[in-house]
């Protein structure tokens, strides 16, 4: 699995979100001619996402890889403020469950976008291809050509990824190094200042009047 780092309040905007796109989608005001698809179109745009579920279900594991990511990105902090010795045990424990969420979410989300892609791709295929469209799309789609590429395209987009990261990293590092600097001086400077503030002292409460 590639790098995974993420946060749980990004985790639960993507759960909701996509129930929310779902419901969006069956509210939507209908075009002049969504009440007319046929059941031929149907089909064809029927057949056009089940060549497509593998794309579907990468934007998916994406949402999920990225949140995964956030989360690890959140912890770095607090892992380099444990002692040298724990911090090793530390990070290899929350890498695993980190991973574990990853599993967790992306198979739920995959689930879930699979469900929703009738109503929201689905409905932009049938809205804006005519019949002979989708037909020549389902055409290329299922072409030996085009397997053979999305088969590749994992592994030709990693190779890219994997040279990008060599090639920039002497460039990215330090930069990165000092935006962290910047963000350490910026919030011990904020936590000073609230030390040092002078705390309001509540007023005594008075005691019965003296007859």
């Amino acid at each position: 699995m590639m790098s995974i780092r993420t946060t749980s309040v990004a985790a639960l905007v993507v759960a909701l979100a996509l129930p929310g796109m779902h419901a969006a989608a069956q509210t939507a005001a209908p075009t002049a001619n969504q009440g007319a698809v046929s059941a031929a179109k149907k089909e064809l745009v029927k057949k056009v996402l089940a060549a497509q579920q593998s794309g579907i279900e990468s934007i998916a594991n994406n949402l999920a890889g990225q949140t995964a990511t956030q989360v690890m990105q959140g912890t770095a902090a607090a892992l380099s403020r444990l002692p040298a010795d724990k911090r090793e045990a530390a990070a290899g424990d929350i890498r695993t469950e980190v991973r574990k969420f990853y599993e967790d979410a992306s198979a739920m989300l995959r689930k879930r976008a699979v469900e929703l892609g009738p109503s929201t791709i689905g409905t932009q295929l049938e809205e804006k291809f005519t019949d002979d469209e989708l037909k020549t799309l389902l055409t290329w789609l299922e072409s030996p050509v085009n397997r053979k590429f999305q088969q590749l395209a994992v592994e030709m987009q990693q190779g890219l990824g994997q040279k990008l990261v060599a090639e920039t990293r002497s460039a990215i590092e330090p930069k990165l190094k000092a935006l962290e600097q910047a963000i350490g001086k910026r919030l011990s400077a904020a936590a000073e200042a609230g030390a040092s503030a002078p705390k309001s002292s509540a007023p005594k409460a008075s005691g019965p009047a003296k007859k």
